[in-house]
């Protein structure tokens, strides 16, 4: 019997899909990250059975909990939420990649905190490409100084930049805020850094993400559902 998280995985990787062909990118050059926050680890487990092998949590807890309760399985965990400093060490010790790096004193606790036995932390440098101030990530004129220090840190390994655009249906806007991020990878490029993600595209703006080159879309709601936060 087909579960509902894996159908509704199939059906949003058809969609994945559909986008590449759209945007005359290669099939299978865009990967899907299944973002899990506040879905128990019997909904990854689903997702696991259909396929996905990539997860996206927000919170340090959670990352703990559910990388625990799934420790025989080979899950590429992502961190992707904001990180206080104080909770950097579980994260350097149970991830496989970081999208929210947006200080360098986080940056820089990662390094001295992740294991030795362990390959470098993959990371991207989060940016604000909207501007509110409501919003984590660095300021997209910082983003080049930010990432000359990162990509020097031992335990890390930069792999490109992150961004939440503003929640808006303004397709002009958030193709606009896309662009930015694009724009300041190409100029780190042309610096010479070499730099492969572009971590950009949810559920509701993954096709406009993929045709302004994103090369990693991170979807929640379209595979596990709405979410329930609690009070």
């Amino acid at each position: 019997m087909t579960s509902a998280i894996s159908s509704s995985l199939a059906a949003v990787r058809q969609r994945l899909a559909a986008a590449e062909a759209a945007a005359g990118r290669a099939a299978g050059s865009v990967c899907l990250l299944a973002v899990s926050k506040t879905f128990p680890a019997d909904a990854i487990q689903e997702a696991y059975d259909a396929g996905q092998r990539a997860f996206g949590e927000n919170y340090v807890q959670e990352l703990q909990a559910k990388s625990a309760e799934l420790a025989g399985l080979d899950i590429e965990w992502h961190f992707i939420g904001p990180l206080q400093s104080n909770k950097t060490r579980p994260v350097a010790e149970l991830a496989h990649w970081v999208h929210s790096v947006e200080r360098l004193k986080i940056a820089e606790r990662l390094s001295a905190q992740r294991p030795e036995s362990l390959p470098p932390l993959n990371v991207c440098l989060q940016v604000n490409v909207s501007g509110e101030e409501s919003k984590s990530g660095c300021a997209p004129h910082e983003a080049l100084a930010l990432a000359r220090a990162v990509a020097a840190l031992p335990r890390l390994r930069l792999r490109g930049l992150m961004c939440i655009p503003e929640p808006t249906a303004d397709q002009a806007r958030l193709a606009q805020q896309f662009a930015l991020l694009h724009g300041l990878r190409d100029e780190m490029a042309a610096q010479g850094m070499v730099l492969d993600t572009l971590s950009m595209g949810m559920s509701s703006d993954l096709e406009l993400a993929v045709r302004e080159d994103s090369t990693l879309v991170r979807v929640g709601t379209a595979i596990f559902g709405s979410r329930t936060y609690p009070a």
